[in-house]
């Protein structure tokens, strides 16, 4: 009886600075998990799933930030960004329950497969009332949420997402410097003109374009069939520990393996959903009460959104040949990478762009020498991983791409350069909106 007392008050709202640690803390992760879940079964493509991030995320901080005077709005930082408009008292429901929910809601709305969702949603609302949760406050919160996705989802159809389908079908460049597509499957170029996709932080696609690539070429004493060599020389002498960095940070939902006559697909998660997994760790060690643990996803997820936009932005405009196609046709017709080339265009690194961005972030909220331990990829029956820092984690994520055969060292170390001043513009956009640090682990 005692114990139930306890949760009561945990899950009561409350409008001030210092909030308590919720039990509706631990929930967050596997709602997070239950989108990623959604998205593995709709293979789902990377700069799509980081879209999705976003809108899930976004819905639930602006409840919080709505009954939490110590919570700095979304719209302080987010471009364009107005607070939904709630139309119930704030004694009415549990500001909390709500924003938890609007995550599956979101999922629900926003998702191909988000009637997927409807299950776990039931299981939350059970879960609920199995705490002796007021069924007024539950229908209330549940209200909320409906409320605020609603909104979410009218100020979506203005990121241009709903025109990619209209336009016209990509083709790729003709030369032999561009990229095309690669084995097993050969699949289409993935999101071509995702650069016209609204950012959420950043001022436009194009605000942080990198250096030149190097030029191509033939010539065997040319810097460019270096960085090939390098490639080609490091696959053929990797050693355990790199094979199982390639491994750890595969992210690759587009995984097809030939057998005989027939094509199996390995559906994976993606480089977003291993970044929010890894902010979920984080929230979950730095002890984070529910409302600051809730902005840090939204921050992430915004992030993750903007670092996709940007780095797809610069895909298509070097839109440069993958390594796997260059070493078959002037080195080596039988060489494999030990990764599947993803189907897009090779510079800058995507994993390299987005993983330095989100440690910059990460790092700016919870501190630079913030120990972890990953364990995102043991569904996939991959040992975690210890990371000292963020950004450890991300150089170790950039430099997995050559370890798989995937990049250029160039592709790589822009990459990571593009997102670390990225996630830098992000952090300064937060300094300003008065959002610091989170913790002082």
């Amino acid at each position: 009886m005692m114990n139930r007392f306890i949760l009561l008050l945990l899950l009561v709202s409350m409008r001030s600075q210092a909030q308590p640690k919720s039990i509706l803390a631990d929930q967050l992760q596997p709602a997070v998990f239950s989108l990623t879940m959604v998205m593995l079964h709709d293979v789902v493509n990377p700069p799509a799933a980081s879209r999705f991030f976003s809108y899930c995320s976004i819905g639930a901080y602006d409840i919080v930030s709505q009954n939490n005077i110590s919570m700095v709005p979304p719209g302080a930082f987010i471009r364009n960004y107005n607070a939904a408009k709630i139309k119930t008292a704030q004694k009415d429901y549990n500001y909390q329950i709500a924003a938890l929910y609007s995550i599956y809601e979101a999922g629900r709305v926003f998702l191909p497969s988000g009637y997927m969702l409807d299950e776990k949603q039931q299981a939350f609302l059970a879960w609920l009332r199995k705490n002796k949760v007021k069924e007024s406050i539950i229908d209330s919160s549940v209200s909320v949420a409906q409320q605020v996705v609603s909104h979410l989802s009218n100020w979506s159809k203005k990121d241009g997402y709903a025109n990619l389908s209209a336009r016209l079908r990509y083709t790729p460049l003709r030369g032999e410097q561009y990229w095309f597509p690669t084995p097993p499957s050969y699949m289409d170029a993935v999101e071509p003109h995702w650069r016209t996709i609204r950012p959420m932080i950043i001022d436009s696609s194009n605000q942080f374009i990198p250096p030149p690539l190097v030029t191509f070429s033939r010539d065997t004493s040319s810097a460019f069939y270096a960085l090939v060599m390098e490639v080609y020389s490091v696959s053929k002498s990797l050693t355990p520990d790199q094979l199982t960095m390639a491994g750890f940070w595969d992210c690759n939902p587009f995984a097809v393996a030939n057998a005989g006559h027939m094509s199996l697909g390995f559906k994976k998660i993606s480089p977003g959903a291993h970044w929010m997994n890894i902010t979920c760790i984080a929230a979950k060690k730095a002890a984070l009460p529910f409302d600051q643990s809730v902005q840090l996803l939204a921050i992430e997820a915004t992030t993750l959104m903007d670092a996709f936009i940007s780095c797809w932005d610069e895909k298509y405009r070097s839109n440069r040949i993958r390594p796997e196609t260059y070493i078959n046709k002037y080195i080596d017709p039988r060489w494999m990478p030990v990764l599947q080339t993803p189907p897009f265009p090779e510079y800058t690194s995507g994993h390299s762009v987005v993983s330095a961005a989100s440690a910059e972030v990460l790092t700016y909220l919870l501190g630079d020498k913030f120990a972890y331990t990953d364990n995102t990829e043991e569904m996939f029956d991959l040992k975690p991983r210890h990371f000292n820092s963020f950004r450890e984690a991300a150089a170790e994520a950039a430099i997995s791409r050559l370890y798989g055969g995937i990049h250029y060292r160039d592709a790589i170390d822009q990459g990571v350069v593009e997102g670390a001043k990225l996630g830098q513009f992000i952090s300064h956009k937060l300094q300003t909106a008065g959002i610091t640090r989170l913790t002082n682990h």
